[in-house]
């Protein structure tokens, strides 16, 4: 790679939770901040990674090597806006653009999705229910590696709004459809940043082996990650079985036995949580003021559990993939 564009390994950091916007526009397309603006509010906002999204272009030679360092990460990308919906190609060569001129109908788009995926990049299926013309996924849903179920481009503070709650709505009944059929799409959030304030509202906090492109998009591809409207909000979620642990994201063989739940949270001082599985939502309880929420199951009665965090309004705090029972 040249120095025309920024690394693609962060320096000495190993194995963590990096948290990350993976959906962002600066000047070069139709945000309003430059990359260095962005960069900076990347490092205020508590994020170790952020992926520049144009639309239908690539990142410019030269404005994002700079930003870039061992605390921040900048991962190449591409908003692909067509005339039936938007989504992210996430992982791109320096330089590289992906052709637009496709359309729900036409037969194009496996072809662009396959082109992508074959350069070891991840393909996201961006705010399917935006309320403006293009903005609509017209495109299914199943060809995507990710579905961005949290875009917060049309709100502040915390956004969250119906276009949000329907997509979340659909990801959550093809969950079991796509545990059945082998594989699940992994949910993101974003902040689709245009304007100031925006960024990091929200994000996704993954685990990956390094902060490095391969391995955040690894992270994201298996679903080890889970949504927060801003860093202030901290999350742990597991699922144990006979000294058998999983994280979210991962698979726990339960050998028949039962399964303990625990999920704690931090960062929003009143609200709920609640568990959802293959029968939908099982429990809502209220944020303890400390400790953690326990729930008990087996894997015959939950394919999958998955939570989610709300504050009293109703408004999203946190979502997580889910963690498979088998």
């Amino acid at each position: 790679m040249t120095t025309d564009y920024p690394p693609t390994r962060a320096r000495g950091r190993g194995a963590a939770w990096y948290r990350g916007d993976c959906h962002v526009h600066s000047v070069h397309s139709d945000g309003e901040l430059t990359p260095d603006e962005l960069a900076l509010r990347a490092r205020a906002a508590g994020l170790d990674f952020i992926a520049t999204t144009e639309h239908n272009r690539a990142a410019a030679p030269g404005v994002w090597a700079g930003p870039a360092a061992d605390d921040l990460l900048v991962v190449l990308g591409e908003e692909v806006t067509t005339e039936t919906g938007h989504w992210l190609a996430l992982g791109l060569a320096p330089g590289r653009v992906v052709d637009w001129n496709h359309r729900a109908g036409d037969g194009q788009i496996g072809r662009r999705l396959e082109e992508v995926r074959a350069a070891g990049g991840l393909c996201v299926a961006a705010h399917p229910h935006a309320p403006y013309p293009s903005g609509d996924l017209e495109f299914p849903v199943e060809g995507f590696d990710l579905v961005e179920v949290w875009n917060g481009q049309w709100a502040s503070d915390l956004p969250w709004n119906a276009d949000n709650e329907a997509t979340l709505a659909e990801w959550g009944r093809g969950l079991a459809a796509g545990l059945r059929a082998g594989s699940w799409r992994p949910a993101i959030g974003s902040s689709d940043t245009h304007l100031e304030g925006q960024l990091g509202i929200p994000h996704t906090v993954v685990r990956a082996e390094e902060l490095s492109t391969a391995a955040v998009l690894a992270g994201l591809r298996a679903g080890r990650s889970w949504v927060a409207g801003s860093a202030a909000v901290g999350l742990s979620f597991t699922a144990a079985a006979d000294g058998r642990v999983a994280e979210v994201g991962g698979l726990l063989v339960t050998r028949g036995g039962r399964v303990e739940v625990r999920v704690e949270v931090e960062g929003v001082p009143s609200g709920t949580v609640s568990v959802h599985t293959d029968r939908g939502q099982v429990l809502r309880v209220p944020l303890p003021g400390d400790g953690a929420v326990r729930w008990r199951t087996t894997a015959r009665d939950s394919a999958f559990v998955r939570i989610e965090v709300r504050r009293p309004d109703g408004r999203m705090a946190a979502l997580t993939n889910p963690i498979v029972l088998t």
